[in-house]
């Protein structure tokens, strides 16, 4: 499992590199990797969003083969894509939604902070609001896009737009519940960490 932490990366540069990983990882497994990085100001729209999401005329939203609706990425916000094979896995999205946030809400836990799931609704939550938003896809079962976890990234971005599709969707992050500066690559250790102990869990099927 390969491990990169990439910086801050344009959203296009950072589908084509996803893009040319996938292919890599069909053919090749050993090669899976996990990208960590920023991305500056974009809002994205899932293969399921809705217009009627964008609260901003002046938004300009990049629309992606993605599951999920429309989202907010910015500088602050650790973004994550797995490039991993599914189809040792049992070709089992659900369990890869499972798998990302289970990944999250450890991963707060390690910051202190009390996160969950929500019936019905993919992603982390707190008390406080939302924390991680999460849309995959695949391409010959293997996985692209991945999650983003709010650290510190400007939550005002937010009200452009009803995250996530969901109507007055109060937005948080680990900073915001926290109270105190928190880097995004100071997470980006906890992640990594956390997300190769899982995957080894999620053991490959045999052939």
């Amino acid at each position: 499992m390969l491990i990169r932490e990439l910086g801050t990366v344009s959203y296009q540069d950072a589908f084509h590199l996803q893009e040319h990983l996938a292919a890599v990882v069909h053919g090749d497994p050993a090669r899976e990797t996990l990208l960590m990085l920023e991305h500056p100001l974009v809002y994205t729209m899932g293969r399921s969003g809705s217009d009627g999401n964008i609260l901003d005329p002046s938004v300009e939203v990049v629309r992606i083969n993605r599951g999920g609706d429309v989202t907010c990425h910015a500088p602050g916000q650790l973004v994550g894509y797995p490039i991993i094979n599914l189809g040792l896995r049992g070709r089992d999205l659900r369990r890869h939604l499972r798998f990302l946030e289970e990944l999250l809400i450890l991963t707060a836990a390690d910051f202190g902070i009390a996160a969950y799931r929500v019936d019905g609704r993919t992603g982390v939550w707190t008390d406080a609001g939302k924390l991680a938003s999460i849309g995959v896809g695949v391409r010959r079962w293997v996985t692209m896009h991945g999650f983003a976890l709010n650290v510190s990234n400007d939550l005002a971005l937010f009200r452009r737009i009803h995250p996530c599709g969901i109507e007055q969707c109060p937005v948080a992050s680990l900073e915001s519940i926290l109270g105190v500066k928190v880097s995004p690559w100071d997470v980006s250790s906890c992640i990594a960490g956390r997300f190769e102990k899982l995957l080894e869990e999620w053991q490959p099927l045999a052939g």
